[in-house]
């Protein structure tokens, strides 16, 4: 029934969405057109996707900690690094977005909620190596293996904890003065959704960018996402369907996009 529904959402989204020449918002017209729709391959990409390619033939198996929601199809504690590479990394054409969103914002520091394997973490610390990129991983296993991946690509710029969300997040956050760029890919409940983006409202700026992954993935997420649209410092959000896009800025109106993205 959840991936019926999934699916009827994405056919919804898809017949309701606009394309570039829909939008009347020039500062959203312009993300769309120089950095959404922008397919242009970048330097980085090639070893990164071998990367991908290397951890999809990779049959080790690892134990999984998961402090979140879990996977909507496989629940199971041990698996393959290969199954994780195939079901729960982002897919090429969102984690090459996320990395484009990253280097058209240029943040000074870069904060991501799980790493899962490190492919999109990646993404990003290769798309801007000036900023620094802390990553948070709830699994010591997976979280290894992301770090194998680091050192693989010779990343200098980015900085893995491993540890509950709850706990870490706070403290990071207790340390900043703001957030500049946030991507939030872990625990998939609407309470944690809504309690991270809660928690980071007192560091934001109107320049800050913050990033939710799987929008749609539940009704709880669904939910989540509506509730965070409504917030009164919340100016302009882009819904892409599997990511949700939300900005500060306080020279823009409060407008709510659905942009077509495949």
């Amino acid at each position: 029934m959840t991936n019926y529904l999934f699916f009827v959402d994405y056919i919804v989204h898809y017949l309701t969405a606009n394309t570039r020449h829909g939008v009347h918002s020039p500062f959203v017209y312009q993300l769309v057109d120089e950095v959404i729709y922008d397919f242009t391959p970048r330097d980085y990409e090639k070893e990164i996707e071998k990367l991908r390619f290397s951890l999809e033939h990779d049959h080790r198996n690892i134990q999984i900690t998961d402090l979140g929601a879990g996977s909507m199809l496989d629940k199971s504690r041990e698996k393959r690094v290969r199954d994780l590479a195939t079901h729960a990394l982002k897919p090429a054409r969102l984690a090459k977005l996320i990395a484009r969103l990253a280097s058209h914002f240029k943040p000074a520091k870069v904060v991501e909620l799980g790493t899962c394997l490190g492919i999109t973490t990646s993404y990003i610390a290769k798309a801007v190596p000036s900023s620094t990129v802390v990553t948070i991983e709830g699994c010591p296993q997976t979280a290894s293996i992301a770090q194998e991946n680091f050192d693989k690509l010779g990343l200098k710029n980015t900085s893995l904890h491993v540890g509950n969300f709850d706990e870490l997040l706070p403290k990071m956050l207790e340390e900043e003065d703001k957030i500049d760029f946030l991507f939030i890919d872990g625990n998939h409940r609407k309470q944690a959704t809504l309690d991270y983006f809660n928690l980071c409202l007192s560091k934001i700026h109107s320049a800050s960018i913050l990033i939710f992954d799987d929008i749609y993935w539940s009704k709880g997420m669904k939910e989540a996402w509506e509730t965070i649209k409504k917030h009164p410092q919340v100016t302009v959000t882009i819904d892409l369907f599997y990511i949700g896009l939300v900005f500060f800025k306080k020279d823009q109106k409060k407008e709510h996009f659905k942009i077509r993205f495949r």
